[in-house]
């Protein structure tokens, strides 16, 4: 089996905006909103703007902790079901505008844009497409022009975005201007990464815990629309074939809102770090969210988790104990024998997702012995051993593959868990 290449008279390749946005692996979501000031989850859209106004607002906070705790971007709910706007938009009163909140000149997508910019962070915008307090909703017409009108307001005027957000939550079974929503996310933000609707460049993972399936292949022609329904969603025809997987989860239980007096517990680093390894480490991005509290500011707790995780991504994969790269057999030799605890693989995908079945072995006393064995590696595979493999000498081996397998990087790491 050792080297074998099927053939394939087409192999899917992504675009250098997924390359990119595959390259960040972290991003950190922000859910706040009027949700953040009534303790819901889901508003109904019918609770009043008055009660927005968070006292210490500081979007660089945000953006600090999430630069320092190694994320690549920031996912801002610029709406969410309940209809309340974070920006000043000329579509509706129920937004910021109408709230106590910088005496209604208050703009917290710019705010949090700015932030980001300013920390060298990439930023991007959720826009639920789902609005419960908008009377023209049951419209769809009319919605559709409210809906374009209100992310014309975002692609143009609070860029550059990294992503743009649809999320699928209570709009199963409707159906929006897909054609014209795209059109304008490539006419206005042609970089972004779109989420799962429409003609997605990246899609929904499938689940609310922050862990990929394993294989997680890139490539795909469909993905569930939400939570509460196991239908899939109808993409547009010129969707492409490579569309890689996002893995959101809250860092505190099940909640994506702030609520006051709460006790679900925050995730604990070991979680963390055991979701990090089989979202990123299954090719995936992972988007933890940590949300800001009536006060404007990510709680203590959780900036606290946030730079403990940051930290000890560091502390396990920052300095490999060797690296390479290579075809279809890749060995590191070490200078003396170390104890291997994880393995960490990552193919060019610059060229398609090529491998198909590989092996690791470990050679002692001159004896080989396989220590990892996978079929999907794509962006990002982390093998993690059960018992460490004492070695001097260590080989990859690409056993099936679409055409020549291309190896970024092979690389070996000797921090305990």
């Amino acid at each position: 089996m050792e080297g074998t290449n099927l053939t394939e008279p087409y192999l899917a390749k992504p675009t250098q905006q997924q390359l990119a946005w595959q390259d960040y692996e972290l991003g950190m979501f922000c859910h706040f909103g009027l949700n953040t000031f009534c303790n819901h989850e889901w508003g109904e859209g019918k609770d009043s703007p008055e009660a927005f106004n968070p006292t210490e607002l500081d979007a660089r906070q945000w953006a600090k902790t999430a630069k320092q705790a190694g994320f690549r971007y920031v996912m801002l709910t610029a709406k969410h079901h309940d209809g309340f706007c974070l920006w000043p938009t000329n579509t509706t009163a129920y937004s910021v505008q109408s709230s106590p909140w910088r005496n209604g000149e208050g703009d917290v997508v710019r705010e949090c844009s700015e932030a980001c910019l300013e920390e060298g962070l990439g930023f991007g915008i959720y826009l639920s497409p789902w609005d419960r307090h908008d009377p023209r909703y049951p419209d769809e017409a009319a919605y559709d022009e409210i809906y374009c009108e209100q992310l014309t307001e975002l692609l143009t005027g609070y860029g550059p975005l990294v992503e743009v957000w649809f999320d699928g939550a209570g709009s199963e079974g409707r159906q929006y201007d897909w054609p014209r929503i795209m059109d304008l996310v490539r006419k206005y933000q042609p970089n972004a990464i779109v989420f799962n609707m429409g003609a997605p460049t990246a899609r929904w993972v499938g689940n609310e815990d922050g862990v990929a399936p394993y294989p997680c292949w890139n490539t795909a022609d469909e993905a569930r629309v939400s939570m509460f329904t196991n239908d899939m969603t109808a993409w547009l025809p010129e969707t492409p074939d490579w569309v890689p997987a996002e893995c959101p989860v809250p860092i505190r239980g099940n909640h994506w809102f702030w609520h006051p007096n709460d006790e679900t517990p925050l995730r604990s680093l070991e979680e963390l770090i055991d979701i990090y390894e089989r979202s990123v480490g299954h090719g995936a991005m992972l988007l933890l969210n940590a949300a800001p509290d009536s006060r404007g500011l990510i709680p203590d707790a959780e900036v606290k988790r946030l730079l403990e995780l940051g930290d000890e991504i560091k502390r396990r994969y920052g300095t490999p104990l060797a690296e390479s790269s290579g075809s279809n057999s890749v060995s590191i030799r070490l200078e003396q024998e170390a104890d291997i605890h994880r393995i960490v693989l990552m193919e060019q995908i610059e060229r398609g997702e090529r491998v198909r079945s590989y092996m690791v072995e470990a050679e002692s006393g001159g004896e080989w012995t396989v220590i990892a064995r996978g079929s999907a590696i794509g962006h990002k595979k982390i093998d993690r051993l059960l018992q460490p493999a004492r070695t001097s000498h260590i080989r990859l081996t690409i056993l099936e593959s679409v055409g020549t397998p291309h190896i970024r990087s092979f690389s070996i790491y000797n921090t305990k868990s």
